[in-house]
């Protein structure tokens, strides 16, 4: 009796069968963007290219955290990077990690007025990342054979 469920994409499967499958394609796509995007924004802490990242630390965590505002993003950068690399390399704990990460920055982006836009847009990202833990564990002892 096989252990497979009908939804389930046999383990022997080539991987051009496996890459047919719709479950498998959303895993890899949020893999691979909650991969690149931590990292790309974890590094952006460190040249604010894309925005004056320490305006959107709330007043609050600058008060309590030690140095300056600039000097937390650069621990958030080393966290984002960190987090984007726990994803490549076991998204079945990288997921739950980046979404613990954005409930952190939700509730920051919550206590500073006029950023609530971009705290639902984290949620989002939020349920975005719990989808690719699941994925993750769905697809983990599954892997498609070459």
């Amino acid at each position: 009796m096989s252990s497979a469920t009908p939804t389930s994409v046999p383990t022997a499967a080539p991987r051009r069968v496996a890459l047919t499958d719709p479950g498998y394609q959303a895993f890899v796509i949020l893999r691979v963007g909650f991969t690149v995007a931590p990292i790309l924004f974890g590094l952006d802490k460190f040249a604010n290219l894309l925005v004056d990242w320490p305006g959107y630390l709330a007043p609050w965590i600058n008060d309590v955290v030690p140095g300056s505002a600039q000097q937390a993003m650069y621990a958030v950068g080393v966290i984002e990077i960190v987090a984007g690399l726990v994803v490549a390399v076991a998204p079945r704990f990288g997921g739950w990690l980046v979404a613990g990460w954005l409930a952190g920055i939700i509730v920051n982006l919550l206590t500073i007025p006029d950023y609530y836009d971009i705290a639902l847009r984290d949620f989002g990202l939020l349920l975005a990342a719990v989808a690719l833990a699941r994925l993750a564990q769905r697809y983990h002892a599954e892997r498609p054979s070459a």
